[in-house]
């Protein structure tokens, strides 16, 4: 079905009837795009309409294998009919499968299951607040324009002011500075500091990464201060970027020994199950002893065997590889329409399938959205002007290239508003 056939579709009364029922009956934390989405298949979703669309968004890094996956189908239906929970009094063997695999991955060490990646970061903090606990340590340094979670305790070691609005006073014992500035992070330690906390890419401030020297800088600094490195991988990691964590990617060519303390992760864990965790260095895992921490839902077989199920698809597959090089040829590409178009798009960044397209400030990210949504192509807007790409891992070269073609359409459209913009008042524009 071509894109010029998908816009013909006729609309119907759904999607008027769902938004009037999220009106009376959902509370409104949420500003949602005028979309009712019903299934997916693969790297597309369908409106209540049968309108299709490319999803670029992936549920905002979650949907590993896209949607309607049917090895993951496979996977709940085989584990449900085994056991879906029980209690974390008991031994579940696939959650034991599971923390060895995420161990193996990263470096000796243990693991704590979850629900999202906002309990995982809280996990972090108690983490952080153990290690300083006898020295009347509890302070956790993170970055400006960062994003842990929407827990009062995540929205305190957020750094963007506008998520704090309204839910005053913050949670004692957090402060930021700005990313990528290590003098500042060493300016701002204090007797009372036991961990720093960053994203090795920031996601929501769109898609900013730490530098290698920046990384290094910090795994020194919590060296010689005795603090705790605890690294958000929550958007970024699950291979999304060609390796299991974005710290591994941008620091894969240097010969350093680099290891955090700590590391969060949910999103593409589950592939749209949720399944939260974090990791802890073998050094600092028994920190959280019996009755310290805990989790109903946390690891439960049906989750566990979601994720497990994920991770030998990626294997199996070389996702990871494919997110490097569909990465690329996406990166090449839109850097291509940078290059001929410099007033409508101002920097394009990223790795592998987390790709931030800055456009000029006079061009918001939510509307440029909007507009990618008209060429069937869902996007997930960032910061002021950002326009975020988070595909499936699994996505391939000619559904990448039909992306390029939507956003290609969009930034010739923002492109031509701004020359109406600037021409002057009688000038026809020329016939090309």
């Amino acid at each position: 079905m071509t894109i010029e056939e998908n816009a013909q579709r006729p609309t119907s009364n759904a999607e008027r009837s769902i938004q009037k029922a999220f009106d009376q009956y959902v509370v409104p934390t949420y500003a949602r795009f005028d979309l009712a989405l019903e299934r997916g298949e693969g790297s597309y979703v369908f409106d209540v309409n049968g309108r299709r669309y490319l999803d670029f968004g992936g549920g905002i890094a979650v949907c590993a294998l896209g949607h309607a996956n049917p090895e993951i189908t496979q996977a709940l239906v085989e584990q449900s009919r085994k056991l879906v929970h029980v209690s974390n009094l008991y031994y579940i063997e696939p959650q034991a499968r599971l923390a060895k695999r995420i161990v193996d991955l990263i470096a000796p060490g243990r693991v704590f299951f979850c629900n999202s990646g906002a309990e995982a970061n809280e996990g972090l903090f108690k983490l952080a607040r153990k290690f300083g606990h006898d020295e009347d340590r509890y302070e956790i340094i993170t970055a400006l324009e960062s994003f842990h979670g929407r827990t009062l305790a995540g929205i305190a070691a957020t750094g963007q002011e506008k998520v704090k609005k309204g839910f005053e006073p913050m949670v004692a014992g957090f402060k930021q500075v700005p990313f990528n500035d290590l003098d500042a992070m060493r300016g701002a330690i204090t007797k009372s500091t036991a961990a720093i906390l960053i994203e090795a890419i920031q996601g929501e401030s769109g898609i900013t990464m730490a530098t290698r020297e920046y990384l290094l800088g910090l795994r020194k600094l919590c060296d010689e201060q005795n603090l705790l490195l605890l690294l958000d991988e929550v958007q970024a990691g699950h291979f999304r970027t060609g390796k299991f964590h974005s710290w591994q990617r941008i620091l894969e060519d240097q010969d350093a020994d680099f290891l955090p303390d700590g590391i969060s992760m949910a999103k593409a864990l589950g592939g749209g199950f949720p399944i939260g965790a974090f990791w802890a260095r073998e050094k600092f895992a028994g920190l959280l002893s019996a009755g310290t921490h805990a989790s109903t839902f946390g690891g439960t077989p049906l989750a566990c065997a979601v994720a497990l199920r994920i991770l030998d698809v990626i294997e199996r597959d070389a996702l990871a590889e494919n997110a490097r090089q569909i990465g690329e040829f996406l990166l090449h590409g839109l850097r291509d329409l940078r290059r001929r178009n410099p007033n409508v798009v101002r920097d394009v960044r990223g790795l592998g399938l987390m790709i931030g397209i800055e456009f000029d400030s006079r061009f918001t990210g939510i509307e440029t959205v909007k507009r990618l949504h008209e060429k069937n192509l869902l996007t997930i807007p960032a910061a002021t002007s950002v326009v975020r790409l988070l595909p499936p891992l699994n996505l391939r070269e000619e559904e990448a290239r039909q992306g390029l073609c939507a956003i290609e359409e969009v930034i010739a459209d923002l492109a031509e508003q701004e020359q109406r913009e600037v021409r002057p008042k009688g000038v026809r524009r020329r016939n090309r």
